[in-house]
């Protein structure tokens, strides 16, 4: 039976993965930051065949990452994949309007968060004689620059570099990290930003609604390929480029359904 831990796994893409990991019999770890959250993603997750366990957890800190490994291992036994979920994006700013805090709280969770998981999965992983690690990335990773996501996408950016660095300098140790582009997904967060900046939302809907898709959507996709990965510094992606100019030019001739009426937007 397959273990996962899964940072940031209380809402969104995070939840979905715990949800599809688990359907499929896995035990996983669930995290987040306070005990309300934690227990409300218990509830939602509800029974399944594999065990699925709660931990609060501040990704940014190294020491809360070692007592989640450390967790994970008294509990389970080992860890044969860890994903490196949390992050935050805040993406209605220009770079120099973006406040100080949160530039600070990008950088913690996004680029500590990451790297810190990464450090204690990579070394318990080479402890234990091998696993996976997944780091997802988003907008700005492949050095794209768009409108307000300077920061968020300067975070991803560098964690792409970091995470194929590490992969190669891990390859041919057991321990493979594979990085996850899981496209556009409505998430609250998404839910949020379109909320506190309207009028750009308005402008960018219809060509957004062409790209984007829901969790339910993208989980079991990138939950298949997370099983069956075993290429070093690879990249599991969604939304590919031809998926997106296929999407577009449908778009032209066919107008598809609204992708955001079902989220109150």
């Amino acid at each position: 039976m397959t273990n996962v831990v899964i940072t940031g796994s209380t809402k969104g893409i995070g939840l979905g993965l715990a949800c599809e990991f688990a359907g499929r019999g896995a035990n996983v770890v669930v995290t987040g930051r306070s005990r309300n959250s934690v227990e409300t993603a218990l509830v939602e997750l509800g029974p399944h065949q594999g065990r699925v366990i709660g931990h609060i957890h501040e990704a940014s800190d190294h020491g809360c990452q070692s007592r989640l490994w450390d967790k994970a291992i008294r509990e389970l036994g080992s860890v044969d994949i860890w994903i490196n979920n949390a992050g935050l994006a805040r993406t209605i700013w220009p770079i120099l309007d973006t406040p100080l805090d949160q530039v600070e709280a990008m950088l913690d969770t996004n680029m500590r968060g990451t790297i810190f998981g990464s450090l204690v999965a990579a070394k318990g992983m080479l402890e234990q004689g091998g696993g996976k690690i997944f780091n997802i990335l988003g907008g700005g990773s492949d050095g794209e620059q768009l409108p307000g996501i300077g920061i968020y996408g300067t975070t991803k950016r560098g964690l792409d570099y970091f995470s194929r660095t590490l992969a190669r300098e891990l390859a041919d140790s057991g321990v493979v990290v594979g990085r996850v582009r899981p496209g556009m997904i409505i998430t609250q967060a998404v839910i949020r930003e379109a909320k506190a900046d309207p009028e750009n939302f308005r402008k960018s809907r219809k060509t957004v609604n062409n790209l984007v898709d829901t969790v339910e959507t993208v989980a079991p996709f990138l939950v298949s390929n997370m099983l069956a990965f075993d290429k070093p510094g690879g990249m599991i992606r969604w939304l590919t480029g031809g998926k997106i100019a296929m999407r577009m030019l449908k778009g032209r001739f066919v107008e598809r359904p609204d992708q955001f009426a079902d989220f109150g937007l």
